[in-house]
């Protein structure tokens, strides 16, 4: 068990200066925390080319410095980052009183390496290095909370292993950011399927009928914050973002891993990768203007033009076992959502008793719904009562049942429990903070993330062979 963070870092104000090559320090308008205070978590960003950054930083937390240090290169990426930052201090509601201390230069990481001036790493922005900056953050003993995915590319597997095994050594924090367990269906499917009275048993399935399978759909044009986003041109460039398979994959072979094998310790060798396939999203030059304000694409994408239009190799699917489970992933990349519409989620899990189905398409006006379908050995009236029971003595309060169709259920969940996914990244940090207070993360995380990547590099591995 590793110490409890019980140090309180005195944060010490950097005046503006100048440094090599044109690289500058710099801190943003508007409100200041006094220098006498003192927090136990200071936050480091570092190259913050995803809006995810931004989005850890949408509330404030008790035991987190508001001076946080931000080390990047000079450029849109960055400026966008202050100003979602900058929204979110100056907005009606609740408004955040973050201060941002800018180090902007080609050096930024070796500058945030040298001062190291917090405590906690928060990387979420171009993947292509991201291994490295895991790894060089833990050795210089840093806590690092990591958006998805932490790598990319299979060769990376070993770096990530190792930086694991330092941060044990070192008693710092390795955590990737999961907001999907945070979403009430995928929590009352995961809780339900350990139910024998409802679920029954999770089945085996087979290769093509699998126990379990999670399915995705994505939209490069979206609103983030109420504003249109608009996206880095690297973003398109799956040798930098990662391709679909290793990409939002993440989030849904770790659902698999945390719904139906909870609190176990998984490994590599639990993996058996059956089949995996690539396939691109093709994006016009018009769309991809809209989405980046470029006007051509730059030259580092021109690799993957066809015919005039971007390939990107934003789409994967990948077929395996767990522990002798069969499972499917896939995920999809369009352009833009329908009118009325987003990104949806569909999610099955295949017990002896029923089935536990997530759905979220037009029928459910793009919410995400859960169903009880395929009800097994049973009338359904007497597992009417028996779901209801369960879901009464659960933590929720006003769940509902309703018939849909002739042989299944849908399950009411009032308003309240619905948190955007914007606010997942709020109760992620919660966790990741609760985590950093008690001095380690829970016996399977460690485990579970290490065997999350081995699938999904594995997989990227198994596509671009059989290509």
């Amino acid at each position: 068990m590793r110490k409890p963070l019980s140090i309180i870092l005195s944060f010490m104000l950097v005046v503006s200066s100048c440094g090599p090559g044109g690289a500058s320090r710099q801190k943003s308008k508007g409100p200041k925390a006094s220098s006498e205070d003192k927090y136990p978590v200071q936050l480091i960003t570092v190259d913050p080319g995803h809006f995810h950054a931004a989005l850890v930083q949408k509330s404030m937390f008790p035991q987190v410095s508001p001076d946080v240090h931000v080390y990047a290169p000079d450029g849109p990426d960055l400026q966008q980052h202050l100003d979602r930052i900058a929204s979110y201090n100056k907005r009606p509601v609740d408004p955040t009183s973050w201060n941002e201390i800018v180090y902007r230069g080609n050096d930024f990481f070796e500058k945030m390496l040298s001062e190291k001036p917090g405590n906690v790493v928060v990387l979420s922005g171009n993947n292509k290095k991201k291994a490295e900056y895991i790894s060089r953050s833990i050795d210089a003993g840093l806590n690092v909370l990591a958006d998805k995915p932490m790598i990319i590319y299979p060769e990376d597997f070993p770096i990530l292993e190792k930086a694991f095994q330092t941060a044990e050594e070192k008693g710092v924090l390795l955590y990737d950011i999961m907001t999907e367990r945070f979403e009430i269906t995928t929590i009352l499917q995961k809780i339900l399927s350990q139910n024998e009275n409802v679920f029954g048993k999770l089945t085996t399935g087979s290769r093509k009928d699998p126990a379990v399978s999670k399915i995705s759909v994505h939209h490069f044009s979206k609103l983030v914050s109420g504003a249109p986003l608009i996206r880095p041109a690297w973003y398109f460039d799956v040798e930098q973002q990662g391709e679909g398979i290793v990409d939002v994959t993440t989030h849904l072979v770790d659902l698999i891993q945390w719904a139906c094998f909870p609190d176990q310790i998984l490994n590599p060798a639990d993996i058996n990768m059956v089949s995996a396939r690539r396939w691109p999203t093709v994006i016009t030059r018009d769309q991809f203007r809209g989405v980046t304000g470029y006007d051509d694409f730059p030259e580092f994408l021109l690799k993957d033009v066809r015919d005039g239009n971007l390939n990107v190799f934003a789409n994967g699917e990948m077929v395996y076992q767990i522990k002798g489970v069969w499972a499917k992933v896939s995920v999809e990349w369009h352009y833009q959502a329908p009118p009325g519409g987003g990104d949806t989620h569909y999610s099955v899990m295949k017990g002896t008793g029923c089935d536990l189905v997530i759905r979220q398409g037009r029928e459910e006006k793009f919410i995400p719904t859960l169903y009880a379908e395929n009800i097994r050995g049973r009338d359904i009236e007497s597992f009417t009562t028996d779901l209801r029971e369960v879901l009464a003595a659960l933590p929720y309060d006003s769940l509902g049942v309703e018939p849909f169709g002739k042989s299944a259920l849908r399950i009411n969940i009032p308003d309240k429990y619905r948190v955007s996914h914007e606010e997942h990244f709020g109760q992620v940090a919660s966790k990741f903070l609760l985590y950093l207070n008690e001095g380690s993360l829970p016996y399977w995380e460690v485990p579970g993330m290490i065997t999350k990547y081995y699938t999904t590099t594995s997989a990227l591995k198994m596509a671009l062979e059989k290509q």
